[in-house]
């Protein structure tokens, strides 16, 4: 997931490494924040296999500041990885928001669909937080007011979701 993110918001503009971790940790830090021990070794290996360049700049008022911009390699291994998320990619709900942030950097809008699709199936299928008998426990039968809550918000949650992606698979569908 860091990867990700950092190979797509380099897609859009050359950052540096502060102006990077701030858009990360406003995609996903308030549920798993990024640390400067995770961010700067992801960075060098990224650099290390050439999908990331990275140069000196002045600092406005500070010292020099390293810039960091995608290689076309680097924008090939972004589309690689949204073409073909993991599937933990797919069914973790802030992982998969990841990768919906940079989806529509992906040129062809039937592969954007697939992506969607996998997303889609998996909510579909019937789940829960807790499982009696091996069947998944609907709010209803919760039995505590908290569970009840947990599931009555994922609940309304997937609805949405499911609605949404089916809206954006037919807008995908339609010519433009």
């Amino acid at each position: 997931m860091l990867e990700l993110s950092i190979l797509g918001f380099l897609a859009e503009e050359p950052l540096h490494g502060y102006e990077l971790k701030e858009r990360i940790k406003a995609l996903s830090g308030h549920v798993r924040p990024v640390s400067d021990g995770a961010l700067y070794p992801a960075i060098n290996r990224l650099v290390a296999a050439g999908l990331l360049d990275q140069h000196t700049e002045e600092g406005a008022s500070a010292a020099p500041r390293r810039v960091l911009s995608l290689t076309e390699k680097g924008r090939a291994d972004l589309l690689e990885r949204l073409r073909h998320p993991k599937q933990a990619e797919i069914t973790d709900h802030v992982r998969f928001n990841t990768v919906l942030a940079f989806l529509r950097h992906l040129p062809d809008p039937a592969e954007q669909a697939a992506v969607l699709r996998r997303r889609l199936d998996f909510l579909q299928a019937p789940a829960s937080f807790f499982y009696r008998d091996g069947e998944p426990v609907r709010a209803e039968e919760a039995g505590d007011l908290f569970r009840q809550g947990m599931l009555r918000v994922a609940r309304a949650t997937g609805t949405a979701e499911r609605a949404w992606l089916r809206e954006a698979l037919e807008a995908l569908g339609r010519p433009s």
